[in-house]
């Protein structure tokens, strides 16, 4: 016979006989804490029924608010309290370490230094499998890297029979048989000749990135740009789907040099940018007539190709001409003394 137990949603009530104790939790507290160690009781609080959890003083030090917790029970009918365990507790002011976070969580753009090492995980959702359509594709590309061709081998050209033998690269497929070089060639076109290829997942989440990014059409430079980097000379396209929202700036001059720009992008080094002369005309200079006194002074027509003197100015070299010549006759105007 199963019987089955309903459990109510109410908070069990403190049972009486465990709340009262407090001896036995801090006899067993000093039995195994370290001496010295166990502060007062901060009280008890019900954990099921007939059974309580005592809280005392951690006197640990470092452990600031950390608490002694020791749960009490006792059997049903019963007076006899036991120990269940002994732990110790952080309170709500405690110092704690953050939430552990896998270190795969952890990682921003722009962590990986050099020579750092980053695994990617086997069911990335980023990613999918390569192309694998033929087992014949391993022989094919060793093949082609013998012969140096990086396309493949040579691809049957349109109307050509190919020739069938056991020994060929060739599957058979639901029209007769396939042809492994052309494939491989449209892999190679595409792509696709990777272990893992981005999923799109993954294409999605590149997209939501570059457009909320600093090569994004809200970034601040953009807004302000002369135009979009749809029409700029310097623009890169890009093959696939990217190349209808993105390309690869290819200006030295611009911010965005070497990265991808989505087409409503734009910056100041647009190929086509120019500089508009304005028309409007400029005022005349505007003379302080308050603070400064203007005088029209006529210069004399006997000054030659010298600057023009004012007549204080030729007083003024007069007097101090006069001064500096003392008042003694000359020489000969002297008579000898014949006494």
């Amino acid at each position: 016979m199963l019987t089955v137990t309903l459990l109510s949603g109410k908070r069990p009530t403190l049972d009486p006989t465990c709340a009262e104790a407090v001896d036995v939790a801090r006899d067993a507290l000093v039995d195994m804490a370290p001496a010295g160690t166990v502060g007062d009781h901060l009280g008890a609080e019900p954990e099921q029924e007939r059974m309580a959890l005592h809280l005392f003083e951690a006197l640990l030090p470092g452990y600031r608010d950390w608490r002694w917790a020791v749960t009490v029970m006792r059997a049903s009918r019963s007076k006899r309290v036991t120990i269940g365990e002994t732990v110790l507790l952080p309170g709500p002011d405690s110092l704690l370490s953050p939430e552990w976070v896998p270190w795969t969580e952890r990682l921003r753009p722009g962590d990986l230094g050099v020579g750092d090492v980053l695994p990617t995980e086997e069911d990335d959702a980023r990613l999918e499998p390569g192309w694998n359509a033929l087992d014949d594709a391993v022989e094919v590309i060793d093949r082609a890297i013998e012969d140096g061709d990086a396309a493949g081998a040579e691809i049957v050209d349109e109307g050509e029979t190919p020739a069938r033998d056991d020994d060929s690269p060739e599957a058979a497929g639901d029209d007769g048989w396939v042809d492994a070089d052309a494939v491989l060639a449209v892999a190679l076109e595409l792509d696709l000749a990777r272990p893992r290829v981005l999923s799109p997942i993954g294409l999605d989440d590149a997209t939501d990135r570059w457009i909320a990014g600093d090569q994004g059409p809200s970034a601040a430079i953009a807004q302000s740009a002369p135009a979009q980097c749809l029409t700029c000379g310097f623009r890169i396209p890009l093959k696939g789907s990217l190349g209808h929202a993105f390309g690869l700036c290819a200006n030295e001059i611009s911010p965005s040099d070497g990265r991808v720009v989505s087409l409503d992008h734009g910056c100041g080094a647009h190929s086509e940018a120019v500089v508009v002369p304005t028309m409007a005309e400029r005022p005349d200079p505007v003379i302080d007539e308050v603070g400064y006194e203007s005088v029209e002074r006529e210069v004399p027509s006997d000054v030659g190709e010298g600057a023009a003197e004012t007549p204080e100015a030729a007083e003024a070299a007069e007097g101090t001409t006069d001064a500096a010549t003392p008042d003694v006759a000359p020489e000969s105007a002297v008579e000898p003394d014949h006494g």
